[in-house]
């Protein structure tokens, strides 16, 4: 081989080992493990509703995670309180805010993450991102979105639809925190 077929051969295989880095980069970026999680920004609790953005000095009122919603590391949802819960292996809330349901809401039960998508246009027509599925009722997928509008789903509507929306912020702290295969408690 000649020198120059030599340096094309090393030029093409470190630009090959640097794409092949950049994309494992990518995908640890998107989906970080429970033990990287705590470090994330946006795995804080959500001030109370009503509270305000908070600052340094606001006092934040956690709302209770229903008592029958099991135990260990889970993602809990109310369709009643309409509020999701992220709770830690220990029972400690790491994160609840207020969501948005849609025409279709899961049964009450216990599930599991079966997929995500970072982002995609929702079965509204609405562009989401974070999204995190975990069933199906009534023939429609049931998950977790945020809207890249800020929109909120109309639960009125006639189309049948299982976005269950919550802000940006909430989104990817639900999207850091609900792994696959990670339980979800809906509750009613």
């Amino acid at each position: 081989m000649s020198a120059k077929s030599s340096s094309i051969v090393t030029a093409l295989t470190t630009a090959a080992l640097a794409a092949v880095g950049f994309l494992a980069y990518q995908a640890s970026a998107s989906a970080p493990d429970h033990k990287t999680a705590d470090k994330h920004p946006s795995a804080t609790a959500s001030p109370a509703p009503g509270k305000g953005k908070g600052g340094a000095d606001q006092q934040k009122t956690e709302v209770p995670v229903p008592a029958d919603s099991g135990e260990g590391e889970r993602v809990v949802y109310s369709l009643s309180a309409r509020r999701v819960w992220l709770v830690t292996a220990d029972g400690k809330i790491k994160r609840t805010f207020e969501v948005t349901p849609s025409t279709v809401s899961p049964a009450p039960g216990t599930y599991k993450v079966n997929g995500r998508t970072l982002k995609l246009k929702g079965s509204d027509g609405v562009p989401v991102e974070h999204v995190v599925r975990f069933t199906i009722a009534d023939g429609v997928v049931v998950g977790f979105s945020a809207a890249l509008d800020g929109s909120k789903p109309d639960p009125n509507a006639t189309k049948k639809t299982g976005a269950i929306r919550g802000s940006r912020a909430d989104g990817t702290a639900l999207w850091d925190f609900a792994l696959r295969e990670t339980k979800v408690v809906v509750v009613s």
